[in-house]
């Protein structure tokens, strides 16, 4: 296996973690162990002046008209960090499918989500995936998730202005406890304590900020995220199929199922009438 990993890998030049949270956009290209992918770009001088041309809505060359919506959540509270994400991908007013994975599983113990074009979330964590298990392989030991989204955010970063389009979160659990990065095509990349992304973002942030509160129970977190992102697939028409829940803590990830967002209507709106008998 040794001899496997040194044929990918650069004798006495091994990245750890402190270089990579220390390796600036401006440094990337220097990286040589960590070699990026190459794409065909348009056939004209400046590709990015090109795709911005195609794709602004100001631009007199405007004809690319480029829709994007879904809802993802996610937020620490002192069980872990729970995520929820809908199900639903769509082409403008076209609901493409209802049943689309939006957590990606990068290791047992760090999840991705997906907001954006499918296309580049799912291709770039995927590959963020690959990258974190030669770290592993090359340092005999996990990546931290601060590493890991800096890893992220330096990769989109070497596209930027290109096309790219997403907005992700990375969230998992290291030897620090648990942690939370949100991190985007243009490079940004912040630590917080709860993120939702996407169309439905919104309406997903009233009901998430609300009920949170740190010391929820895991029973209380994950119903918390499930009831954010049902909400937010009833007044958002790009979101909706299912509320797919994952809670995240020192054992690694586990995935809590999908829900599907009619039945819930119907469950909430049960309890809702109830309430309102009580009341009276």
């Amino acid at each position: 296996m040794d001899r496997f990993v040194a044929q990918y890998s650069f004798l006495n030049n091994s990245l750890h973690e402190s270089d990579l949270l220390g390796l600036g956009p401006g440094k990337w290209d220097a990286a040589k162990d960590f070699d990026l992918p190459t794409f065909d770009l348009p056939a004209c001088h400046n590709p990015i002046d090109f795709l911005r041309a195609k794709t602004d809505e100001k631009s007199e060359d405007y004809h690319i008209k480029i829709q994007h919506g879904t809802t993802t959540l996610a937020f620490q509270f002192q069980g872990g960090v729970i995520i929820a994400v809908d199900s639903r991908a769509t082409a403008g007013p076209y609901i493409a499918s209802q049943t689309v994975k939006k957590v990606i599983e990068i290791n047992p113990y760090l999840l991705g989500t997906m907001a954006g074009g499918a296309a580049d979330c799912s291709y770039w964590e995927r590959e963020l995936g690959r990258r974190c298990r030669l770290y592993e392989l090359r340092n005999k030991e996990r990546i931290s998730v601060a590493a890991a989204s800096k890893l992220l955010a330096n990769m989109v970063y070497s596209y930027k202005g290109m096309g790219l389009s997403m907005g992700t979160m990375v969230a998992g659990w290291d030897k620090t406890g648990p942690n939370l990065f949100y991190v985007d095509s243009d490079g940004s990349r912040i630590k917080g304590e709860r993120f939702s992304v996407g169309s439905g973002s919104t309406f997903a942030y009233g009901v998430l900020d609300s009920g949170y509160d740190f010391d929820l129970s895991t029973t209380d977190a994950l119903e918390l995220g499930r009831r954010s992102v049902y909400h937010a697939t009833y007044r958002d028409s790009m979101s909706g199929g299912f509320v797919n829940l994952y809670h995240v803590n020192n054992n690694g990830w586990t995935f809590h199922g999908s829900h599907d967002v009619d039945g819930l209507h119907y469950e909430y709106e049960d309890l809702k009438a109830r309430e309102l008998q009580v009341a009276v």
